[in-house]
């Protein structure tokens, strides 16, 4: 019989035998960080960065490099205004 016939008179259901439980996994510690040797052309440094060419997403990465978190909500130009005043340069 279907469970809606159960429910209104038919036969009772067995109660359903309890579930084993579910493994629990064990964390396992994280391997030595082993940071990737990028090169030296790789590196921006300050006097490279040109903050006219870089997107709002890149403006926000670069800000956390640096300190500063940006909220990509606001303009591209109000970021880089942000940037350079948290910075003390200025790039135009």
């Amino acid at each position: 019989m279907s469970k809606f016939g159960d429910l209104i008179g038919g036969k009772k259901s067995a109660p359903a035998a309890p579930a084993a439980p579910a493994p629990v996994a064990v964390p396992t510690p994280p391997a030595e960080a082993i940071e990737p040797d990028l090169g030296e052309d790789t590196i921006k440094y300050e006097s490279d960065v040109s903050f006219k060419d870089m997107s709002k997403k890149e403006l926000e990465d670069y800000g956390r490099t640096v300190g500063i978190e940006l909220d990509r909500r606001h303009s591209r130009k109000k970021l880089m205004r942000e940037l350079e005043d948290y910075l003390g340069v200025s790039d135009s």
